[in-house]
């Protein structure tokens, strides 16, 4: 695809998401210059901003899919990334997936989980897969992480 290409669907998708999301035009701008970038985002701002709106309506332009993670002191590592779950029919193992397996994921109020469950973002972010025991699972491009922390 040539920058033409890549521009016009660009502003096709925030054609899109303008018309579920007014007066943002600028922040759109910003959100998917970062996505075609292949970069992520972090917002402040208060709550009741169009955050989510956002996030499901650039899910939908692009026809992807949607996920939102609340980050809460009590939320586990293995809540993002996922986990092994022993199968006693076959004795085997299974990988059931965590919230983090998905094209656009919005990390809800990051600031308030503990740094370990904040850890478990660093791998996805940076490399766009996550380590489970010795199997490394990667991810459906695109993979664009929209992370907002409490404006306090």
């Amino acid at each position: 695809m040539n920058i033409k290409e890549v521009m016009q669907k660009a502003e096709s998708v925030k054609k899109n998401i303008e018309k579920v999301l007014v007066g943002k035009s600028a922040e759109i701008d910003l959100v998917l210059t970062a996505m075609l970038a292949m970069g992520h985002v972090l917002l402040e701002d208060v709550p009741g901003t169009g955050k989510t709106t956002l996030a499901k309506s650039l899910a939908a332009s692009i026809s992807g899919t949607f996920k939102r993670i609340q980050f809460t002191p009590d939320l586990l590592p293995t809540d993002l990334t996922g986990l092994n779950v022993y199968n006693p029919k076959t004795g085997d193992f299974n990988f059931k997936p965590g919230g983090l397996f998905t094209h656009i994921l919005l990390a809800d109020e990051i600031n308030r989980a503990t740094p370990r469950t904040q850890s478990g973002l660093l791998e996805c972010l940076e490399e766009r897969q996550i380590t489970m025991d010795v199997e490394t699972y990667k991810f459906s491009p695109p993979y664009f992480v929209i992370a907002n922390q409490k404006h306090i």
